[in-house]
């Protein structure tokens, strides 16, 4: 019998095939379990992303069959509740940038500066404790802030200073979540920073650069896309918060740069509508998915700029 004749034989081939232990079937079969797991997981997360997606966009649709999406963009007005209605989108949006702008004025400088002291200042035992603490402050409630924002930044701080100013006012809203996106600048940042390889610092060190010139001159230039991206996702924060500019701002659709003056963001908008005195299926109901895919589109474009500065200048050290 030659060697073909015993690959061809079945039995003799199974006979010649080694047995793979039960073990190993066991590991092959915790392996597939935990690989269904996984993906099952990763399946739901983008499945629920669709699915928000797609009701969010389906409700819009509805509404711009009924008001034109040339008014919605470039109409001045936004006054649903009252007759005529106007459905202009650029005061919501107004509000929403100006806040976020104020935002950005506090935590970008703070949020950096923190991190470089993280990074290139505070001894090991001093940042394992300030760290932690800073970002404390991302987990308290954002409706903690509102208050904070109302009861005590409103009435303590600015009144005192300027009078005139509202009672709801945009400067509020502004200071108290650029406090509150402090920690997300600070930690990105300070992780950017301490992805830059120590040899950058020894080489200007020994050129004769004090620690400050090289934490300007060298780390902060070396961790700027990572810096970068980090100030386009807490402004993106800033954009899609909801709670402090919905008690502090006030909710007057208003086109202006005043800080001190009352106005209204998207985000607050939509939590003015949904308290439940607004029909299912009027054009105020499906006004606020309108206003929810505009603030999705600038959000999502916000974190694409984030990546791009992420991915396009990154730089890579061997």
């Amino acid at each position: 019998m030659g060697i073909r004749d015993i690959a061809d034989d079945s039995d003799t081939a199974s006979f010649i095939r080694p047995r793979r232990p039960l073990d190993y079937q066991i590991r092959r079969a915790r392996e597939a379990l935990v690989h269904f797991i996984l993906f099952a997981c990763a399946f739901i997360s983008i499945f629920t992303t669709l699915a928000i997606v797609f009701v969010l966009f389906e409700e819009s649709i509805r509404f711009f069959a009924d008001v034109s999406i040339v008014d919605f963009l470039t109409d001045r007005q936004w006054t649903p509740s009252f007759k005529p209605q106007h459905f202009g989108i650029a005061p919501l949006m107004a509000g929403t940038l100006l806040v976020a702008a104020g935002a950005a004025l506090i935590a970008i400088p703070v949020g950096l500066a923190s991190a470089i002291f993280l990074s290139e200042y505070a001894p090991e035992h001093v940042r394992s404790l300030l760290k932690p603490a800073l970002e404390v402050l991302a987990g308290i409630p954002t409706v903690v802030y509102g208050y904070f924002a109302l009861m005590f930044i409103t009435k303590e701080v600015i009144r005192p200073l300027f009078p005139e100013s509202d009672i709801f006012n945009a400067a509020s809203a502004s200071i108290v979540m650029g406090i509150m996106i402090i920690p997300l600048v600070s930690s990105l940042s300070e992780d950017a920073m301490s992805a830059v390889p120590r040899s950058l610092r020894e080489g200007a060190y020994a050129l004769g650069a004090t620690k400050f010139e090289v934490a300007r001159k060298v780390v902060v230039p070396a961790a700027l896309s990572g810096i970068i991206a980090s100030f386009i996702l807490a402004v993106s924060r800033a954009i899609g918060e909801t709670m402090i500019v919905a008690i502090a701002a006030g909710f007057t659709p208003n086109i202006t740069w005043n800080p001190l003056e009352s106005i209204e963001a998207m985000t607050a908008y939509i939590v003015q509508v949904s308290l439940g005195d607004t029909p299912t299926g009027s054009i105020e109901y499906k006004s606020i998915f309108a206003v929810g895919a505009t603030l999705f589109l600038m959000t999502l474009l916000m974190n694409v700029l984030s990546q791009f500065f992420l991915h396009r200048f990154r730089e890579v050290y061997e």
